[in-house]
């Protein structure tokens, strides 16, 4: 997610961080490598100037130069900055109380994602306690109202279609009133999409709004099209107006450019990002916290947060008994990585970690090593799970076997298995000790 950007501006602060002392050079080539990083990520010309003369001006100020730390001032100024121009805060759906209906009316062109898109974000608030219906007003695309109907089914929602129908609007007032009599609080509608922006798609997008006085009118756009992404958002807003952005492939962007670029040329916010294929990849979009990755600082809020969706509470707190008491066992182990295949790719995860962004080639640690580690423990007994320590060259020789490793991978997995019980125990204490955990994750960064 943003490699290239986060990679190219990692570099470019290596000229003041840590520095005792900057001067107005020091900010200059820091600027310039930040200018071409920028630019390189596909972010708007307009964007990238009012970025550098904005970071210039605050960072020749007396402030910064005499800092008791200037170099962390300066990335200070950068971060602020960076928050700024992908949104500020966090925007919230508008969405009206239980009693009422709230209607969402999802926009893009064809092939954006604007379909799955509904369904996620339809996922998403049945998760958070609402009652969403999904209406499928996409009468165009071929197989659209299909695909809704199987996606609906799979994360649990209803969809009302009408096989046949040919005028959205009838269809959407059809589903309203389904609504109105099975206490819906909220009506999704996926509209009509076309391979490139024209005028009778637009007229049927004004009529349908017309009709249905919408909440929310959120376009769903490729974040890989970079620019046109945003030019695609500026010309909807223009014609049709908009309330939020969601950004699909997220996942994906190496470079950003649309989600630093998207608020300041529209002044519309971005709202969600889909960051992958499976219905619960779908985020809410937090500024602060993507400027923080984009810094190589890391997001373990957003980490935590993943982690709770997938790890019991009670099953939580007996973990970190175990890894307090060095009692954490390879049982445990294949419990977590089978967890950890839940909450989406390593490397998604790795980078919320400060410091280790670009750390991690997901192809070595997930695909192979991580994969690997489960099928050795799976050819041990329950015995062996339980004491590592008794695994000595007869079981491992039997182990290896059964997994279809070497010898030598299965003692790998032991030794890493013994470094990680001490660092787990290390990192369970400094969780109670938020002092202690900054200053380990700042000498993480620091290697």
């Amino acid at each position: 997610m943003l490699d290239t950007l986060t990679g190219r501006v990692q570099d470019a602060l290596k000229f003041v961080a840590g520095k005792s002392s900057i001067s107005e050079k020091n900010i200059a080539d820091t600027v310039e490598a930040i200018k071409i990083a920028l630019l390189e990520a596909d972010v708007n010309l307009r964007v990238v100037r009012r970025f550098v003369n904005a970071t210039i001006e605050e960072a020749k100020g007396e402030k910064v130069l005499r800092s008791v730390d200037p170099g962390q001032q300066f990335v200070k100024i950068v971060y602020d900055k960076l928050t700024g121009y992908l949104g500020g805060t966090r925007q919230d759906l508008q969405l009206k109380g239980p009693d009422t209906i709230s209607i969402i009316l999802m926009l893009g062109l064809q092939g954006s994602g604007k379909t799955t898109s509904s369904a996620k974000l339809a996922a998403r608030l049945k998760k958070e306690g609402r009652k969403p219906l999904l209406a499928a007003c996409d009468l165009i695309r071929p197989a659209a109202v299909e695909q809704l109907a199987v996606l609906g089914a799979r994360c649990g929602v209803p969809v009302h279609r009408e096989d046949g129908a040919q005028d959205s609007v009838a269809v959407f007032k059809h589903a309203l009133a389904y609504a109105q009599q099975n206490m819906i609080d909220t009506l999704i509608i996926d509209t009509t999409g076309r391979l490139q922006i024209d005028e009778p798609m637009m007229a049927e997008l004004v009529r349908l709004k017309n009709a249905a006085h919408p909440d929310e009118l959120l376009l769903v756009a490729d974040s890989m099209t970079g620019q046109s992404a945003v030019e695609i958002a500026k010309t909807f807003d223009e014609k049709i107006g908009l309330s939020g952005v969601i950004l699909t492939k997220f996942d994906s962007d190496t470079r950003g450019g649309a989600a630093l670029s998207l608020k300041t040329i529209t002044g519309k916010p971005l709202k969600f990002i889909g960051t992958g294929e499976k219905i619960e990849d779908f985020e809410a979009f937090h500024p602060e916290r993507v400027a923080s990755r984009i810094l190589g600082m890391g997001d373990i809020v957003s980490l935590v947060e993943k982690a709770q969706e997938f790890v019991d509470e009670k099953a939580a707190q007996e973990l970190q008994k175990k890894m307090e008491s060095e009692s954490f066992t390879l049982e445990d182990y294949l419990f977590q990585l089978k967890t950890v295949k839940k909450m989406g790719s390593i490397s998604s995860m790795i980078e919320m970690i400060p410091g280790m962004a670009g750390q991690v080639n997901e192809d070595d640690l997930e695909k192979a090593e991580l994969k690997k580690h489960e099928v050795i423990i799976s050819s041990m007994t329950r015995k062996e799970r339980a004491n590592y320590l008794i695994i000595g060259p007869a079981r491992r020789t039997r182990i290896a076997r059964g997994s279809g490793t070497s010898v030598a991978e299965v003692g790998r997995l032991l030794k890493r298995f013994e470094k990680m019980r001490t660092m787990l125990k290390k990192m369970s204490k400094m969780s109670r000790n938020p002092a202690a955990a900054q200053a380990f994750f700042s000498r993480m960064g620091g290697q």
